[in-house]
């Protein structure tokens, strides 16, 4: 990171920045071109592993990348804002405050209904503030629910 001065390292500091994120951009390589896919998310921290869990559609282009390359990058934010610290006439007047977190890892599919189950309370639970979900067997068959193994982040905050 060119900036070490915006950069966290410590990992609450970086979960905190996670949790605040609402969307998690996957970027999948697909034969040369880049497809990025924005997802609701939920994240998961054990001891000095981060897993985040995603859901969708069973089949598209997103279940195909996943079958064909498991290797992604990530990237969320929150908190953007373009302010002033100058002049208000001068371009060079103005920044942005932001926090971001970019990563990369592996993405596998998730089969099992108790581990589907529990990924989904992790994503609604982040999504909605609240837990304890009910998901009936048919729920949890028509849908797709995959996990990314967080292998390498880095987290960065202008204020």
């Amino acid at each position: 990171m060119r900036r070490k001065d915006r950069e966290i390292t410590d990992t609450d500091e970086i979960l905190s920045v996670m949790e605040k994120c609402q969307v998690c951009r996957l970027g999948f390589c697909d034969d040369g071109e880049v497809y990025i896919v924005p997802l609701n998310f939920g994240l998961e921290r054990d001891g000095e592993r981060t897993t985040l869990y995603f859901h969708g559609a069973k089949e598209g282009r997103k279940i195909d990348l996943i079958a064909k390359s498991p290797r992604v990058g990530f990237e969320m934010d929150t908190g953007a804002e373009v302010y002033t610290k100058g002049s208000e006439d001068v371009a060079c007047g103005y920044t942005a405050r932001f926090q971001s977190v970019i990563g990369s890892g592996k993405v596998s599919m998730i089969h099992s209904a108790d581990e589907k189950h529990h990924a989904l309370e992790l994503l609604m639970s982040h999504a909605a503030g609240k837990r304890d979900w009910q998901f009936d067997e048919r729920m949890l068959d028509a849908v797709a629910v995959f996990k990314l193994d967080v292998e390498k982040m880095s987290c960065k905050s202008h204020e």
